[in-house]
């Protein structure tokens, strides 16, 4: 079977998710749709809207027929890591073509970057490490450095999709996997409008009608299917609760504040000193975007603060990623959910695949999986103790089956 893979998080899945999916399928000509999806916690250091289990089934019923699981160790993290955990996964299950949205839209302008990056290679780590120096946030001394060594510029490297794409790029070409990539451009919307102007419209804005408006959500049914609305409203009814940082902001404080500056320094992202800063602040903010606020700086970005305090809360040290970081592979394919067809496609790659396949949390398992584990807690700390128990169950029952 011909097979695409796309890299998603699904907060939740919307009418460009539907768009990407349908593309994606049509210019690859593939036969199933498999998406590697980040679970409890996001790559921009957030926690999802609703669960993995919920926003699975959004995906199974609009067109994706397997939806595997990126671990928390490579899901909340730079591009870089993010997108070898993402690429490996699809390599892993035997997948050769990958397709990507992006604001560039252009798959040639990507593979000539890389090659220009290759052949400059040195300069460019001068001229990132000058910027750094500067105190500039990554992100933005990436962009200046690349703009230095590739004055003919045709990808914007302060979008967050064109960032993305050009990391997957990177691995694939570095990995030298056997994937083909394409890339589909955004339309109609920008990654970070807070606004809904059209059916089609930003995973940001969505969250912002639903969580800080309080809309109800059939007020905007009209941006994403059907199925997308059904599983919103499901969990809601379930808990009473979107998950958002503010939520988790009394959790954060209380482990911050049992924590001495020396035990904050284990914590994986925590470095030069930043923190007797959270030690700091923490005690002064009242809610997580004054926390925020007070400890934001040029070099310390929202998107790598929230990434430190995931990490704070969910206990990841920087030892038990080392040996994560440093493979050349992932350990593990968790299957979180799959119809008929990606059933079939599963059951031809299986008797090949060289790691194993797993469902549950299990009595062994690896350190990767044991991360999982605690994010999940984390990520479920915030329901009363009943209802989160009974939502726990779904990380040691099997993957979802769709049969229809």
């Amino acid at each position: 079977m011909n097979a695409c893979g796309l890299i998603v998080e699904y907060n939740p899945f919307h009418n460009g998710h539907l768009y990407h999916a349908r593309q994606a399928k049509k210019i690859t000509n593939a036969d199933v749709l498999i998406a590697v999806m980040s679970g409890s916690f996001l790559q921009r250091g957030e926690p999802a809207i609703v669960d993995k289990y919920h926003r699975t089934k959004m995906a199974l019923n609009s067109g994706i027929d397997l939806v595997i699981e990126l671990p928390y160790g490579y899901a909340v993290q730079s591009s870089n890591l993010f997108a070898f955990g993402s690429v490996q996964s699809l390599h892993q299950l035997g997948v050769e073509q990958l397709c990507f949205g992006s604001e560039s839209g252009d798959i040639q302008s990507f593979l000539n970057h890389y090659h220009m990056l290759q052949e400059n290679k040195a300069q460019y780590q001068h001229t990132l490490k000058e910027y750094l120096t500067q105190g500039l946030p990554f992100p933005v001394a990436n962009k200046k450095a690349l703009e230095k060594i590739i004055p003919a510029n045709t990808i914007d490297f302060s979008k967050p999709n064109n960032i993305l794409g050009f990391s997957y790029i990177r691995q694939i070409l570095e990995q030298e996997l056997d994937i083909q990539a394409c890339t589909i451009k955004r339309i109609k919307n920008d990654y970070h409008d807070t606004e809904i102007t059209n059916s089609i419209t930003s995973a940001t804005s969505i969250r912002t009608k639903i969580i800080d408006q309080k809309e109800n959500i059939n007020k905007i049914k009209e941006t994403m299917p059907f199925q997308s609305t059904k599983q919103l409203q499901s969990y809601y009814n379930k808990t009473k609760t979107w998950h958002h940082w503010e939520l988790y902001f009394p959790y954060l404080q209380y482990k911050i504040g049992t924590m001495t500056p020396e035990e904050l320094v284990t914590i994986e992202g925590i470095d030069e000193g930043i923190e007797y800063r959270i030690k700091k602040f923490t005690k002064k903010a009242v809610t997580f975007y004054d926390l925020m606020q007070k400890i934001k700086t040029k070099r310390y970005t929202w998107t790598r603060l929230q990434r430190m305090f995931l990490h704070i809360l969910t206990n990841t040290k920087k030892e038990e990623m080392k040996s994560i970081k440093e493979s050349r592979s992932i350990p593990y394919i968790r299957l979180l959910g799959m119809n008929k067809n990606g059933q079939l496609f599963l059951n031809q790659k299986k008797s090949n695949l060289s790691i194993p396949i797993v469902s549950s949390y299990q009595r062994e398992m690896h350190p990767l999986l044991k991360i999982e584990e605690r994010a999940s807690y984390t990520y479920y700390s915030i329901i009363p103790p009943q209802i989160r128990r009974h939502l726990f169950k779904q990380e040691i029952q099997g993957p979802i089956i769709l049969n229809d």
